[in-house]
């Protein structure tokens, strides 16, 4: 009888075991969590919310283990606040996107710039005749003449018919100190077509905004009868319903946007995942979806926004020396700002 009692005892310790065991094994199949001392980046760019917040998300997604921080605001705000980062000894951000190209060679010659050549690089189209890897370029945007189309019933085809009576005092351009795209387009016009394009404008009356965001808004309203616009926030605007439309002149306004990494970024090889993945189909999809130009062939873009390819983009707008233009930034900011007068 004892016999038969331990037998059963052991049985019960046995099944006992194994039950805790299977029930052990259960509790292990729960997802891995991002480790709580996960890596995290900071990126300043210039591009509008809609965008970025989109690519971060997908980044995220994509690299669960890497937190993302941005600070969306105008090119000149930014590079402001990198100025005075600089002067306390410590840049916060860890990579950086804009619109306005001679900032990223001032940069480059500060040595400020990490050096870096993505592997996704080989599947991108290039601007940049001096590539180096000190930056890239992820995006070429483009800027043309927005008219409002309950106002203009013909759409311009040339640069000079914004000399015409029916833009008189109608035609705007974003403030070139607050927008890198409207000093890049102000920089590219001014080499086009001399000195004297704008001041013809000027005498036609046109005038001087703040951003780019707002000159089209004024144009949606028809404040404005016409203005210098880019390409995604005109596009955008015209998915709401606005009544405007986009005119492309035969000499191209094309603006890269590139993308760097800081030298001192303490999160180098997560910076460096950042710039692949924006360079990647997925996230220049999203770019592409904005109604601007991607810097990847294979990556679709709807004909409804009226966009080039990004081959055509670069082969057809107006050539410009980088170098050239840095020095002579601020002379002319200035020239233009005494020019139309801008109030400070």
């Amino acid at each position: 009888m004892a016999k038969k009692l331990g037998l059963v005892v052991m049985m019960l310790m046995v099944a006992a075991t194994m039950l805790l065991a299977g029930c052990g094994g259960k509790k292990e199949e729960k997802k891995a969590e991002a480790p709580k001392d996960g890596k995290k980046i900071v990126v300043y760019t210039s591009m509008k919310e809609v965008l970025i917040k989109g690519i971060v998300d997908g980044f995220k997604k994509a690299n669960p283990g890497i937190e993302v921080d941005y600070q969306s605001a105008g090119a000149g705000k930014l590079m402001a606040k990198i100025a005075a980062e600089r002067q306390s000894g410590k840049i916060l951000a860890d990579v950086i996107w804009t619109s306005e190209v001679p900032d990223f060679y001032k940069m480059k010659k500060e040595g400020i710039l990490a050096t870096y050549k993505s592997p996704v690089f080989k599947e991108v189209l290039n601007p940049f005749e001096d590539y180096d890897g000190s930056f890239t370029a992820a995006r070429l945007g483009t800027l043309g003449i927005i008219i409002n189309t309950d106002k203009v019933k013909t759409a311009p085809t040339q640069w000079s018919d914004l000399k015409k009576p029916e833009f008189k005092n109608g035609f705007a351009v974003a403030n070139p100190a607050l927008s890198g795209t409207a000093y890049m387009s102000i920089a590219l016009l001014t080499k086009q077509f001399g000195p004297d394009f704008f001041k013809e404008l000027k005498a036609n009356g046109a005038r001087v905004g703040k951003g780019s965001g707002q000159v089209i808004d004024d144009t949606a309203s028809g404040e404005l009868t016409a203005c210098l616009g880019v390409d995604y926030i005109t596009n955008a605007k015209i998915a709401k319903g606005a009544h405007l439309q986009m005119c492309y002149p035969p000499e191209l306004i094309m603006v890269p946007s590139p993308v760097a990494i800081f030298k001192d970024s303490k999160q180098m090889d997560a910076a460096q995942k950042f710039v692949d993945y924006l360079l990647g189909a997925e996230a220049q999809q999203m770019v592409a979806n904005q109604g601007t130009i991607p810097v990847r062939e294979d990556v679709k873009i709807d004909p409804k926004f009226g966009l080039v390819s990004p081959k055509v983009a670069i082969e057809k707008g107006i050539k410009v020396n980088y170098l050239d233009i840095i020095d002579s930034k601020e002379k002319i900011v200035k020239d233009f700002t005494e020019l139309m007068q801008v109030k400070k």
